[in-house]
């Protein structure tokens, strides 16, 4: 009798438990699926929004690209709240399992993404991307990607050149624009105040005066300083919350009778 007992009430609290994982996970998968659903609307309304920000997009190769990778992790994380709710509160094995390998996957890239982030951090030093403005760097006006990325980044964060506008010395740009000292990127105006007074172009293309005398590495780092430490710390949070749900889900999977 006491063993039945016993058997019971282990018994009882197993499913309890079982019971309390379901409803946890349900929640925490709906919260993914609102952030799915928000970041979503976000890339959409800016891609089909008929005035101000389709234009600015359009316009800037970075925020083009930004908006993508928005779209993408929208979808990403919309797929997996909407298969882990529905697995947890439907107690069904082959969501859940499905819910599972996709975490893993998604854990795995990350992971193999810091590693190459660590394995090629090289490549993020002020000579390497000095190096590769002077031998690819061609003009404002060219199409080619990577010219058309560096000019999206000096007028965006109102810069010229890596270190300084020195950098275009000894360059490519330089072989192809022998009349310019630095491009058009480093010299476009940017009316602040009507007393805000700038050089003329022509001043600004021969050298003489450069509007932009801040290097863009500096520029760069200086205005993601603070969300790096925000990014280091949530990419934490993102991997901590994933094996837990891989482990509440493989729970969850084991004790569906």
């Amino acid at each position: 009798m006491g063993q039945g007992e016993a058997s019971a009430r282990g018994t009882t609290m197993e499913g309890d438990c079982l019971s309390c994982i379901k409803y946890l996970m349900f929640v925490f998968n709906f919260l993914i699926f609102l952030g799915g659903s928000f970041l979503l609307g976000v890339g959409v309304w800016v891609l089909v929004d008929p005035t101000g920000f389709r234009e600015i997009v359009a316009a800037n190769p970075l925020l083009f690209t930004g908006v993508y990778i928005i779209l993408g992790m929208g979808g990403m994380l919309f797929l997996l709240g909407f298969l882990g709710c529905c697995g947890a509160i439907r107690e069904n094995k082959c969501l859940l399992l499905f819910f599972f390998m996709l975490i893993l996957l998604i854990f795995l890239a990350e992971l193999a993404a810091a590693i190459l982030a660590f394995i090629f951090r090289e490549h993020l030093t002020r000579e390497y991307f000095t190096k590769e403005l002077k031998s690819h760097y061609q003009g404002y006006n060219n199409s080619d990607v990577f010219t058309s990325t560096w000019n999206a980044i000096m007028t965006t964060f109102d810069c010229c050149g890596v270190n300084s506008p020195e950098d275009f010395k000894d360059s490519l740009f330089r072989l192809n624009n022998q009349n310019h000292m630095v491009p058009e990127a480093c010299c476009q105006r940017i009316p602040q105040s009507k007393e805000r007074v700038y050089s003329s172009q022509e001043q600004c293309l021969s050298g003489n005066t450069v509007i932009r005398n801040k290097g863009c590495y500096s520029a760069v780092v200086d205005y993601f300083e603070v969300y790096i430490y925000v990014a280091g710390a949530l990419a934490i949070v993102v991997l901590t919350i994933e094996l837990f749900a891989m482990v509440f889900a493989m729970c969850l999977f084991r004790g569906i009778q």
